[in-house]
């Protein structure tokens, strides 16, 4: 199956604006990105909350070889690692209007969409905090109630 966006020819900064203008659409504020070699990152306020998207960038040595293992020229290392940093940036963007709209609709509510990406006083993400705890749970098959829904 092909991946979302997987030829885009969007650039990462046309991405960051697209984003930006859908969060001051849905009436974010405080918008700001971060990047790095291993990670960049969305950051917002909104609904008063403050939001943060990890966004993994792949590792340039993982497209030294193409699909049937063949080594790539330097060129076509960069072009291959280069188009999937534009995905990423494509599907983040996707992923953010898609909540937005699923909110403003009615779909769901806006702590529901973005429960995960809840910046919490320590710094942490929702995410970050409970996956370990959700993971402890498993782990020791000490699980709540399935059926345990509050419709």
């Amino acid at each position: 199956m092909t991946k979302y966006v997987s030829e885009t020819t969007v650039s990462p900064e046309k991405s960051r604006q697209e984003i930006e203008t859908i969060l001051k659409r849905y009436g974010a504020s405080h918008y700001g990105y971060m990047s790095g070699p291993e990670a960049s990152a969305i950051a917002f306020q909104a609904k008063d909350r403050r939001l943060r998207f990890a966004l993994p960038m792949p590792r340039r040595k993982d497209f030294n070889t193409d699909k049937r293992g063949y080594w790539r020229a330097e060129g076509a290392i960069d072009k291959a690692w280069e188009q999937a940093v534009r995905q990423r940036w494509r599907a983040l963007c996707l992923v953010i209007k898609a909540k937005l709209e699923a909110v403003e609709t009615g779909v769901s509510t806006f702590e529901e969409e973005f429960m995960a990406n809840i910046v919490l006083p320590s710094g942490q993400t929702m995410a970050e905090y409970a996956l370990p705890q959700i993971a402890e749970a498993y782990a020791s098959n000490t699980m709540p109630p399935l059926l345990s829904f509050n419709g």
